[in-house]
């Protein structure tokens, strides 16, 4: 009989095995890609992710005859942090083996910990925050794998959901594919008369980070603070990552939209750096390290994610509004034409209520690529029924 065993994350052995996980379970299945484990120590640690400052939180690994099988977390944000309309009780990271039993003593240990902290209604997955990754892919399975976004595989969800989750909210991610009239600088609306001198494009300037860190944080927290599940980004929290986009972002992939002299938007678009890793199986070290500095500088990328994006939320719904996402998609076409080798872009996530973000994207000829959900479940209902089993 098999033997499946659930313990804590608990020293630095344990917590090098939950960062792998993933890689080690789905590895060779359609649309995934085994991101660095390096990049993954800075995402979970809590003594690199300033995130972890705000919530209490528990990790467990589970193991079947001895192998990793599966892994989940729990955390409850902190009195003074209430995300917006969501439960400040949550899970994440939740990853496991096409295995009932193994399903069962991870979601069993997380139930259990967040009842300790106040039971009701739990949110998830949340791999760690809202601001991170999170969302389960219910859609788009075999879409290309993109940096920053989970996977998992199609049982997982239908496992979940038949242990009494059912869907809180849907995240929409859509590809743009890049074309040849995409890459032609046509007519503007920076230049209609209208708009030629209100708005502004320039650069981020990786030169001046940290005083651009602070405007882009208070954008996004402007732009977001009104969505499902809004949680504010910190300026440690961008930190504590924005030293890496000097490295891996090209001059021009972030920008800013200036509205009658004030920033109003921006956008960060990374390439998608799953090509130029895939074949490292999650290892940098030793010898891949070298190797993703040469092809970093080297590789013709032929996908991006524009993976943050916010516009204030005094130009909802208005005119100037539309005008700034407009200048922004246009700027993002125009710019596609220094890189002849992009053959798609994908927007996301979106939530799938924000219809004032999603029209404009699909009025640009955006389709739904991938679609992951958050999920929801009254914990505290569950308690009685199980202690009577």
């Amino acid at each position: 009989m098999s033997q499946i065993a659930v313990v804590p994350v608990n020293g630095t052995t344990a917590f090098l095995d939950f960062c792998k996980v993933p890689r080690l379970i789905y590895k060779g299945a359609k649309g995934f890609a085994a991101p660095l484990d390096a990049e993954r120590w800075t995402l979970h640690a809590a003594k690199l992710n300033p995130h972890f400052e705000l919530v209490d939180h528990a990790a467990w690994l589970a193991r079947k005859d001895g192998k990793l099988a599966g892994r989940i977390t729990a955390q409850v944000y902190k009195e003074d942090t209430v995300p917006n309309g969501a439960s400040r009780l949550q899970f994440g990271c939740f990853d496991a083996i096409e295995d009932e039993a193994v399903v069962d003593a991870l979601l069993q240990s997380a139930e259990a910990w967040l009842r300790s902290h106040g039971g009701g209604v739990v949110h998830g997955p949340f791999s760690p925050s809202i601001n991170s990754e999170c969302g389960m892919l219910v859609d788009g399975f075999s879409a290309t794998p993109m940096i920053f976004m989970p996977w998992n595989p199609p049982y997982l969800p239908a496992l979940l959901e038949r242990r009494g989750y059912r869907k809180a909210r849907d995240l929409i991610s859509y590809r743009y594919d890049v074309t040849d009239a995409d890459r032609f600088d046509g007519p503007s609306i920076l230049a209609r008369p209208e708009w030629r001198d209100r708005l502004k494009i320039r650069n981020i300037d990786l030169k001046a980070l940290k005083t651009e860190a602070a405007l882009i944080v208070d954008i996004f927290n402007d732009a977001w603070s009104g969505n499902w599940g809004f949680v504010p980004f910190t300026y440690d929290e961008f930190m504590s990552t924005a030293d890496a986009l000097k490295y891996i972002m090209p001059p021009d992939g972030g920008f800013i939209v200036e509205f009658e002299g004030r920033a109003q938007a921006f956008g960060i678009v990374l390439p998608n750096l799953h090509e130029i890793t895939a074949d490292l199986d999650g290892r940098l070290l030793p010898f891949g390290l070298p190797r993703v500095i040469a092809r970093l500088f080297n590789h013709q990328f032929t996908a991006g994610r524009l993976c943050l994006f916010g516009i204030r939320r005094s130009l909802h719904r208005k005119a100037a509004g539309g005008a700034v996402i407009l200048a922004f998609v246009e700027e993002c076409r125009r710019r596609s034409a220094r890189y002849k080798s992009v053959k798609h872009i994908e927007f996301g996530w979106v939530l799938e209520d924000n219809l004032g973000m999603r029209r404009p994207i699909e009025l640009a000829g955006a389709k739904i690529d991938k679609i992951h959900r958050i999920y929801e479940k009254d914990i505290a209902a569950q308690a009685p029924r199980m202690a009577a089993e």
